[in-house]
């Protein structure tokens, strides 16, 4: 049996919203414990390593383990038909094989829609060093990558123990963001060595943009031409972090 309860529909709205800036179907692993996600998108440039505890919810009904695939812009969809101070409910039909899911506020409306074949790709978690590391107020780092994405698709990421500096160089423009230990949105800053590595603006600004809804700090680390992985801290329990390829820069 499957039963899931929050009464902040807005916390589950934009939490989908962040998961489907990478992927269009997820297979959630639920179990007596809560909830996990990990999953790469369709070019395997980026990943999500999602979890949330019982604890998040209100209720939470899982009997033994479960995997539920969903298009997740399908359910997102509906969530976003639910106000901040509605109740979402989902719920799996196993007769039929459904989820159905019911938004309880000034009226209740029940939806029911399709799940999908759980895929079972195991997603291991990448194994890198990180030298590099930086706490900073999430929507620093949105502006910070909004600067840069006026001038270039692709940003370069450069860290030593005074400073985080982004360079976005374009055919008629160039940008230089740089963001200093201490300053307002640099909570923190550890380097073990000076390090570089060049991303898409495209991933990071979607996975920035919609994470910002739901958390207010990001911890950003990599190691020179090495994947990026970003935190986002949360007030309840729980876990959202994305890791993302390097652009390799052909010199």
């Amino acid at each position: 049996m499957l039963s899931i309860k929050m009464g902040d529909a807005k916390l589950l709205k934009d939490m989908i919203t962040a998961i489907s800036t990478l992927i269009d179907e997820a297979t959630f692993n639920l179990s007596p414990e809560g909830m996990k996600l990990r999953a790469m998108d369709p070019s395997r440039v980026a990943m999500v390593d999602f979890e949330w505890p019982k604890t998040v919810f209100d209720e939470y009904i899982c009997s033994e383990p479960t995997k539920l695939s969903i298009n997740v812009r399908e359910l997102l969809k509906l969530l976003k038909r639910a106000g901040r101070a509605e109740t979402v409910e989902l719920t799996l039909d196993e007769k039929t094989g459904r989820l159905r899911v019911t938004i309880r506020g000034k009226y209740v409306r029940t939806f029911n829609m399709p799940t999908l074949e759980a895929t079972e790709e195991e997603v291991p978690t990448p194994k890198v060093t990180f030298n590099a590391r930086a706490k900073i107020t999430a929507e620093g780092l949105r502006q910070a990558l909004e600067d840069a994405s006026l001038v270039s698709d692709h940003v370069r990421i450069e860290m030593d123990q005074e400073k985080l500096v982004m360079n976005a160089a374009g055919d008629l423009m160039g940008a230089t963001i740089e963001l200093k230990k201490g300053s307002d949105s640099v909570l923190d800053l550890e380097v073990k060595e000076p390090s570089k590595a060049t991303f898409s603006l495209s991933y990071l600004s979607e996975i920035i943009g919609a994470a910002v809804a739901i958390s207010d700090i990001a911890t950003l680390e990599f190691s020179t031409d090495m994947p990026l992985r970003l935190d986002f801290q949360q007030l309840k329990d729980g876990k959202l972090t994305f890791y993302l390829a390097p652009r390799i820069e052909v010199e």
